[in-house]
C-alpha cells in the first residue's frame, strides 16, 4: 500500500501540469475576450503594407536575386511578426513583476517554472497566430512555398523556434525590469537596428562595404537566410537547405532558448528563495 507521501509524489507532475494550465488560461482567455490577440493578426498586415508597397518597385529595379520581392521579403515579415510577439511577452512579464504577482506565485506550493512556462505558452500561442497571419499576407502579395512538404514544415517549425527563443529572452528582461513602459522601449531599438541592417530587406551586397559583414552575419540575417532557403524559389537562388545555411540560425535560436530559459529559471529560483 502506498503511503501519503508516495501518493503525493505520484500526483506531483499532474498537479504541476494543472497549475500550468490554469495560469496559461489566465493569460489566453482575457487576450481573446478583450481583443488583444487581434493585434497579432493585424501586425503582419501592417508590416506587409509598410514594407512591401514602398520597397517592391525600388528593389525590383536594384535587384534581389529571387523571382519576386514578395518571395524575398516574406521571411522578414515573419521575423517582424514574432519580434512583436516578443515585445508583448516582455510587457506581460514586466506587468506581472510590477504588480507583485511573481512574488505571490513564489509563496504558493507550485514548481518555480510554472509561472514562466505559462507566460511562454501564451507567447507561443500568440506567435502561432502571428505566423499564420503573416503567411496569409505573404500569399496575398505572391509568396509561395517551392520546396518539399518537409521544407514547409521546417519553415513553420523554425519560425516557432525563433519566436519561442525571442520570447524567453524578452520574458527574462521584463521580469527583471518590472517596468512595462521601459521594457518595450528598450526592445524597440534592437528590433530596428537588427531588422533594418539585415538581409531581410535587401541583399548584403547593397549595403556599404564597411557594414556588409555585420549585415550578412548578424542573427536576424541568419534567421532570414534559413527561412528563405526553406521556402525556396522558382529560380533556385533561395539557398540550399543544408547545415551551412541553417546551422548558424539554429545555433542562435537554440542559444537564445537555452540562455534565456536558464537565466529565467535562475531568476525565478532567487525570487522564491
Amino acid at each position: 500500500m502506498q503511503t501519503t507521501h508516495e501518493l503525493a509524489s505520484d500526483r506531483a507532475p499532474t498537479v504541476a501540469f494543472l497549475q500550468w494550465w490554469v495560469l496559461a488560461r489566465r493569460l489566453i482567455r482575457p487576450a481573446w475576450r478583450t481583443g488583444e490577440i487581434f493585434t497579432a493578426l493585424l501586425a503582419p498586415a501592417v508590416f506587409t503594407l509598410g514594407f512591401y508597397v514602398p520597397l517592391n518597385l525600388v528593389m525590383t529595379v536594384y535587384g534581389h536575386g529571387l523571382s519576386s520581392y514578395a518571395q524575398f521579403l516574406m521571411p522578414m515579415i515573419v521575423m517582424q511578426a514574432v519580434a512583436f510577439c516578443a515585445i508583448s511577452a516582455a510587457f506581460r512579464a514586466a506587468t506581472d513583476a510590477r504588480d507583485g504577482l511573481d512574488v505571490r506565485f513564489a509563496t504558493l506550493p507550485m514548481p518555480r517554472w510554472v509561472p514562466f512556462a505559462a507566460r511562454i505558452a501564451m507567447a507561443a500561442h500568440r506567435a502561432v497566430i502571428a505566423i499564420g497571419a503573416a503567411l496569409v499576407c505573404g500569399a496575398v502579395i505572391g509568396f509561395r512555398f517551392y520546396g518539399s512538404w518537409w521544407h514547409t514544415v521546417g519553415f513553420l517549425a523554425f519560425s516557432l523556434l525563433i519566436a519561442t527563443a525571442l520570447c524567453c529572452g524578452a520574458d527574462l528582461l521584463g521580469s527583471m525590469s518590472a517596468s512595462p513602459e521601459a521594457t518595450t522601449q528598450i526592445l524597440v531599438l534592437p528590433q530596428l537596428i537588427f531588422g533594418m541592417v539585415s538581409t531581410g530587406f535587401a541583399p548584403a551586397s547593397q549595403f556599404p562595404g564597411w557594414i556588409q559583414g555585420f549585415a550578412r552575419n548578424q542573427p536576424v540575417s541568419q534567421f532570414v537566410d534559413g527561412l528563405r532557403a526553406l521556402a525556396g524559389d522558382s529560380t533556385g537562388n533561395a539557398g540550399a537547405v543544408d547545415l551551412a545555411t541553417l546551422g548558424p540560425g539554429l545555433a542562435w535560436a537554440f542559444g537564445l532558448l537555452v540562455v534565456g530559459g536558464g537565466l529565467s529559471w535562475r531568476h525565478a529560483a532567487r525570487r522564491s528563495a
